[in-house]
Parts: structure tokens; C-alpha cells; sequence
């Protein structure tokens, strides 16, 4: 048996902690496993492969505004293959820059087998036991595959296999409706094939906002086709009419029970992401995980088990790469400088990369009420075409909308749909993070005009109470949201 002053599973951001550590003490034995291409989740097979093919996907669109504004660009092809290489040539040479870094440390044993806990503070990999009373869970989550009957015989592509791909499918049903299925919709839409994607929740994109599903499920349906609360029941190889040697799903709407058919070359699987932790076998090591299979922390991301931690997708709050950095950072001043520092999640940021982009922070709507009630909160909102810089740009139909606290004027949380929304969002964020959250440094800066980001501080000089909003919303748009206990509609 082995034993070690640290165990990292995983080699996405527990290499935050393990390259403070190293970098402090020469003389530190750590075991450091990953199964997978080192690097995690975000460098390998999510964020950044994703995003590099995502900004080509973005100037076909904005180059087919051209012509509105007197600019006549020709977009002659989009060359699948030149698009998938460039992204292949950014992620593999760090890839193995990592590898190599791993491998060459005086202070680390990379193992790339798969670890199983065999008893507290005890791991088996590979044929070798290995021991310590310090070990981190980063070990990231794995792509859930609904039970779909004849799926497998059938074939299918998910994020994880669609960066290997080198030719583009004349067309592709995406089956899920969030993040993952909205952004490669985008992406392979923009490249040419013909898309479909089919959702099983009633909204479209169901994490954000429905005034702003709504606004990206009209807008990217010039591109694709979007059918939502569907449910489906079956993948078959064609044989009927228009399907020959193409794969049929087979849905139900989940409203009326009507049953429809969409047949296409390819099938991507994006439904989201579960729990790895059966590999694992934590229950071996006394670790507790929730009902779902996640692991379990305390405040401070710790576990049940002393000296065991975890962070990133182990734990299932926040399945993103700049939550996991943050994590990363409380784990190592509460395990390694032994601080407490609690975990604070009140604003969360995120976005989505389609077309139009998404952004969003903090509370929805219905979230806020519940905790505050209608009559204690405000509604801020501004469309991007009541900008100057937003005309210039012809942003049709995009806006902020934000969530203050009357009281306090503490905000409360911020949405966005339209270009550089995730750029725009860092303002309200950065706000969300000092002592008082309030609006006032917004209202006291100064904004660049005509820039883009008037459109936020605009947004907060406008606020107004949730019937207001609730009946500008119904006029304009025709959405409408539940109270709090219901569904958010659309």
C-alpha cells in the first residue's frame, strides 16, 4: 500500500489546489487520478471545445445581418472539417502540455485508471491500494442518457463524442432542451445541417427566465425547429416513407398523447448530466451522497468523512467550471490553511451561448417572490433597440431585466438575451458581490454613451412593481408567468 499527503481524483480544478500545494511544499507526495484525458470536463469535451466552435456558428449569424445594414456579405460555405480541426488543434496540444506536466513531477503519481474506494481513506487503481487522510473528490459527472427503447442499436452522439466528429450530417435531432441541446442546435445549424430539437419540458432552455426562453425559442426557430413537451419513446432505424437509412425517434406529446415521428441522419443526446459516483463506491468509505447519487457536503465542502472534500459536478449543485474554480479556492483555505469559509451561492452567474446569447444571475422571478413576496420586490427592464448602441446594431426584441429588493435596493438577480449578454451581466455580478449588493453604484456611474451597457444601467433606472411588469409583459409579449407553486408557462 501507498501512501500519500494528498489524493486528487479528477484533474480539472482540484488542480488549483494541488498546484498551490506543490508550489509550497517540494517534499509533498500527491496521487493525482483521472480515467480521462487530464484537463476535466470544461478543457476536454465541455466548455472550451464548445465555444470553439460556437464563435464560428456566431459570425455566420451576424454576417447574415449584413444586408439589412447595407453590408452585402456572400457567405460562400462553412467548412465543417476546417471548423472541427481548428477546435481539435486549441484543445489537444494542452491536453498533452497537462499530460506531460503531470507526468514529469517530482511530486505527483499520475495514475489513469479508474479509482474505487475499498475502505475509508483507501482506494484501489489499477493493481495498486493506495492511502491518505487527505483526498479530494473532484471527479466531475457523466452524460445521462434517457431510456429511450432501440437507442442503442439505433446510435447516438453526445457532447462527449461530437468533438470527434469530421463530417457534417445533411440532418440532426437533438434530443433535450436546455444549455447543452440549445448551443449545439446553434452550432450545427449555423453549419448547415438541418435541426431539430426535441424537449421534454414545456420551456424552452426551462433554467432561464420564460420571457426569455421565449424570446430564444422564437428567434433561433428561424434557424431550427423546436418542439417542446415531448417525450420520447423510441429510436428505429427508417424503412417508411421519406425515412429510408435515416434514424426515426418516435415522441409523445406529453399534453395531448399525440405521437409523432422525426426521422434524421444523426441523433445527439443532450438531456443533461448525472451522477459518476458508482464508480467510485463511496459508500465504502462511509461517504454520504444524496438521494440522487451525488456527494454530500457540508458549508465548508467538506464531507461526512474527515479530511474528505469535494467540489465541481461531485456534489450536483452547480455543474459549472467557474463554480468549480470558486470551490476549489474554499477547499483549499478550509483544508489546507484550515479556515472555515462557507460556500455562498446567491449569485451564480451563467450563460448561453446561442443566438441570441443568454446570461443570467441570481433569482428568477418566481424565486424572488416566494422569498420576499410580490409587493417587496421590483422589476427593472429595458429593451436593447431603446439604446442608441442597440439600434446602431438593429437588436431586435432583446432586453435586461433585472430583480431588486425594494427595501434595501439590494439586487436580487439579472437576465439577459443579446449580444455580449455575457459580457454586459458582469456588472450586475461583480455588484452581487460586494457588502451592500446594491444598485447605486450603477446609478452613480458613469456609462459610455452611446455603448452597448447603457442598456443595463437604463434597465435599473427603470424598475417598476411585478403587476406592472406582469401586465407590459402580457401586452408585449404575451408571456406569463405563474406564482410562485405553479410552472412557469409560456
Amino acid at each position: 500500500m501507498k501512501e500519500y499527503d494528498v489524493i486528487a481524483i479528477g484533474s480539472g480544478s482540484s488542480m488549483n489546489i494541488i498546484g498551490a500545494m506543490t508550489n509550497k511544499n517540494k517534499d509533498l507526495k500527491v496521487a493525482l487520478i483521472d480515467k480521462d484525458e487530464p484537463g476535466g470536463i470544461c478543457l476536454t469535451r465541455g466548455c472550451i471545445p464548445s465555444k470553439l466552435l460556437l464563435y464560428p456558428a456566431e459570425l455566420r449569424r451576424m454576417a447574415e445581418k449584413g444586408p439589412e445594414m447595407g453590408v452585402n456579405i456572400q457567405i460562400k460555405s462553412m467548412d465543417f472539417g476546417k471548423v472541427m480541426k481548428r477546435m481539435r488543434d486549441h484543445i489537444d496540444p494542452t491536453i498533452d502540455s497537462i499530460r506531460k506536466g503531470l507526468t514529469a513531477s517530482p511530486n505527483i503519481d499520475y495514475y489513469t485508471d479508474i479509482a474505487e474506494f475499498i475502505a475509508p481513506y483507501t482506494l484501489k487503481v489499477g493493481d495498486q491500494t493506495i492511502r491518505s487522510k487527505l483526498i479530494f473528490l473532484c471527479i466531475g459527472s457523466e452524460i445521462g442518457i434517457p431510456p429511450i427503447e432501440g437507442l442503442d442499436d439505433v446510435g447516438y452522439l453526445t457532447s462527449d463524442t461530437v468533438i470527434k466528429m469530421t463530417k457534417l450530417p445533411d440532418s440532426i435531432t437533438i434530443v433535450g432542451g436546455g444549455y447543452i441541446a440549445a448551443e449545439y442546435g446553434h452550432f450545427f445549424s449555423a453549419m448547415g445541417a438541418k435541426v431539430t430539437i426535441l424537449g421534454r419540458n414545456v420551456q424552452f432552455i426551462p433554467q432561464e427566465e420564460p420571457e426569455v426562453s421565449w424570446l430564444a425559442k422564437k428567434q433561433m426557430s428561424e434557424h431550427m425547429k423546436i418542439i417542446t413537451n415531448h417525450e420520447v419513446l423510441k429510436a428505429e432505424k427508417g424503412g417508411g416513407f421519406g425515412s429510408g437509412g435515416k434514424k426515426v425517434l418516435v415522441a409523445k406529446n406529453r399534453k395531448t398523447g399525440e405521437l409523432i415521428k422525426i426521422a434524421s441522419d444523426e441523433i445527439i443526446i443532450a438531456t443533461g448530466r448525472v451522477p459518476n459516483t458508482d464508480l467510485l463506491h463511496p459508500e465504502k468509505a462511509g461517504i454520504e451522497l444524496d438521494q440522487h447519487g451525488w456527494v454530500k457536503v457540508n458549508e465548508f465542502m467538506e464531507t461526512n468523512q474527515p479530511g474528505i472534500w469535494a467540489f465541481g459536478d461531485a456534489t450536483g449543485q452547480h455543474l459549472f467550471k467557474h463554480v468549480a474554480n470558486y470551490e476549489s479556492v474554499l477547499v483549499y483555505r478550509n483544508a489546507i490553511m484550515k479556515k472555515n469559509f462557507e460556500a455562498d451561492y446567491h449569485a451564480v452567474p451563467s450563460a448561453v451561448f446561442t443566438y441570441p446569447e443568454i446570461a443570467s444571475v441570481g433569482m428568477r422571478q418566481k424565486e424572488a417572490i416566494a422569498k420576499y413576496g410580490k409587493n417587496m420586490i421590483s422589476i427593472g427592464f429595458q429593451k436593447f433597440e431603446d439604446t442608441a448602441k442597440g439600434q446602431a446594431m438593429d437588436s431586435k426584441g432583446h432586453f435586461v431585466k433585472v430583480i431588486v429588493e425594494n427595501k434595501d435596493m439590494r439586487i436580487l438577480g439579472a437576465h439577459i438575451i443579446g449580444p455580449h449578454a455575457s459580457i454586459l451581466i458582469q456588472e450586475v455580478i461583480n455588484l452581487m458581490y460586494t457588502e451592500s449588493q446594491d444598485v447605486y453604484p450603477i446609478y452613480e456611474g458613469m456609462h459610455i454613451h452611446p455603448a452597448l451597457n447603457e442598456v443595463v444601467e437604463r434597465a435599473f433606472g427603470g424598475m417598476m412593481p411585478v403587476d406592472q411588469y406582469m401586465h407590459m409583459l402580457q401586452h408585449f409579449m404575451g408571456i406569463k408567468h405563474e406564482e410562485p407553486g405553479g410552472h412557469h408557462g409560456h
